[in-house]
């Protein structure tokens, strides 16, 4: 079974990927924890992305779909994947298309102002502790519980960033849904719920439609 996931940054779209392969034993793959792993293991690959990351760019093309077609090629992953943050845009899309068959394409729909809402609440500390505002406050307003230093937005977390990137999903990524609607795979959740209910929906999907 393989599996795409969409949604806006603030979705939930990488938890609900992360539920589905662990609860349906598949390989989980996230094209940002890949980099991340590449980037801290300085590998050849790592190398290439850090120049991407270091001048503040999104990683090409080619060298994502690259890194996802190695990831894809793993043994593991001939039982099949939940994809998580890929295909980006419609160049990844055409590469994917004659790469792999997908079964399911989600997308988990949350409108803009909840996005920033949860985006923008994130606080984070130097000891690697997150909060949220609504949904994870610290006892003391600021300061973190664990290690009592102050606590920061990060940049990706500033609210001109969290627009930036929405616009980016919308231009770059909505509009290859509709190859996805054609071939009858496309199906659209309510990201507004919690998330074990947000998870159910795409449970049932994948039921009805296996």
């Amino acid at each position: 079974m393989r599996i795409i996931i969409f949604g806006p940054q603030g979705s939930g779209k990488g938890t609900q990927a992360e539920l589905i392969a662990r609860r349906h034993h598949l390989p989980y793959i996230s094209t940002g924890d890949i980099f991340r792993y590449h980037l801290k293991n300085q590998t050849e690959l790592g190398k290439k992305i850090g120049v991407y990351i270091n001048a503040g760019k999104l990683v090409s093309d080619d060298l994502t779909n690259e890194i996802v077609k190695n990831r894809i090629d793993q043994p593991d992953c001939a039982v099949g994947f939940v994809l998580d943050g890929y295909p980006r845009d419609q160049v990844q899309f055409d590469f994917l298309y004659q790469l792999t068959k997908i079964d399911f394409v989600i997308v988990i729909e949350l409108i803009d102002q909840e996005a920033i809402r949860r985006l923008g609440g994130r606080l984070a500390c130097k000891c690697g502790l997150s909060y949220h505002l609504d949904f994870n406050p610290p006892k003391k307003t600021g300061v973190c519980d664990r290690c009592g230093h102050a606590l920061f937005k990060r940049d990706d977390d500033q609210l001109e960033a969290i627009k930036k990137r929405l616009a980016i999903y919308h231009q770059e990524t909505e509009p290859i849904f509709a190859a996805y609607l054609k071939d009858g795979i496309l199906y659209h959740i309510d990201g507004s719920k919690s998330i074990e209910e947000v998870y159910q929906q795409i449970e049932k999907i994948i039921h009805q439609n296996s």
